[in-house]
């Protein structure tokens, strides 16, 4: 289990605990977090399904809308397995290379949806800016190559965390409360001066999600003048109901994380279980409720929703819309 250091022990294997101070809890909390991760799989496959067997909603914001649902399973399947783990068999055993490699998924997935709904944001923009142009600008094969930076920018910025954790020596502790491995939880472990991780780490979050918000930010105020210069109040409120479901999504994915760091920064006193607790909502949540929001704003999306599960609405529709096109030639 550990190796010898010319510092001393250095442990190559960690002990999850799950939710400290909520250990006779786990088996109550497990069945919540198999409800969540549910409802995200079924509800993103869903999303990600219809998206990709209608052509009519092949354009910009609906593959956005792909490319964020495939990121929240992404992000659940690499957190939500390990903690049922812990809760229900104690199966918090694991090794550095394991430890580093989920860190590694969890931070690049994060960063990767920061990018994409930076990226939603721009679509709102163009589509609302300039209408005109907004096929001609946001053609699939610039989608594509947003995509791969936005994949590219998450994997360069994580990618020296590897490097920079693999030279530490980890002689204190190999005891980790929390249900899933996190730079800073693994760092402050290590024996030897990890300022150059903190520091970096720092420049990531700054350099990617802050820059994210900030931009995002400047988009909708650009947004907000073009939509107030707009002559009717009908097309106002088309414009900005198109902006909904982002702005929905923009809440739930930055609102519990400020919320989670600043719990961390100014609620030290705060027992321990309820930072965990407040770390997993941040990871569990926005991903289960991104295809409940889109499915209830997006009406094209809810309405290939209702054709498949209620195949008779969908004929009642189609016989109604054929109804007005005939009355209303």
């Amino acid at each position: 289990m550990n190796i010898l250091n010319h510092t001393g022990i250095s442990h190559t294997v960690f002990c999850l605990l799950g939710i400290p101070g909520l250990e006779d809890q786990h088996m109550w909390i497990f069945i919540p977090f198999v409800i969540f991760y549910v409802i995200t799989l079924l509800g993103n496959s869903l999303i990600i399904f219809i998206i990709i067997t209608k052509s009519s909603l092949h354009e910009p914001m609906y593959l956005f809308c792909c490319m964020l649902a495939r990121a929240d399973v992404v992000l659940s399947t690499c957190i939500v397995p390990q903690a049922l783990a812990i809760f229900w068999f104690h199966a918090g055993e694991i090794d550095l290379d394991r430890c580093i490699t989920q860190f590694f998924i969890i931070h690049c997935t994060f960063i990767s949806e920061s990018g994409i709904l930076l990226v939603m944001a721009f679509d709102r923009y163009i589509a609302i800016c300039y209408p005109l142009r907004y096929t001609t600008i946001l053609t699939h094969t610039l989608i594509a190559k947003i995509g791969g930076i936005i994949f590219l920018r998450s994997y360069g910025a994580i990618f020296p965390h590897i490097f920079l954790l693999k030279r530490l020596t980890f002689c204190q502790n190999n005891i980790i409360p929390h249900t899933f491995c996190e730079h800073t939880g693994l760092a402050k472990y290590a024996c030897n001066d990890s300022r150059v991780n903190i520091w970096y780490g720092l420049f990531v979050i700054i350099s990617t999600v802050v820059l994210d918000v900030l931009l995002i930010f400047i988009s909708y105020v650009l947004i907000l003048c073009a939509v107030f210069h707009m002559p009717s109040q009908d097309a106002r409120h088309e414009a900005l109901n198109t902006c909904g479901s982002h702005v929905c999504i923009i809440i739930l994915f930055y609102g519990p994380t400020i919320y989670t760091t600043l719990t961390q920064q100014f609620g030290r006193y705060r027992p321990p279980h309820i930072h965990i607790l407040l770390a997993n909502v941040c990871a569990l949540v926005p991903p289960m409720l991104n295809p409940v929001v889109y499915g209830i704003k997006t009406k094209q999306i809810q309405e290939q929703v209702v054709y498949i599960f209620f195949p008779k609405q969908k004929y009642l529709w189609d016989m109604n819309r054929v109804f007005r096109i005939s009355r209303y030639p």
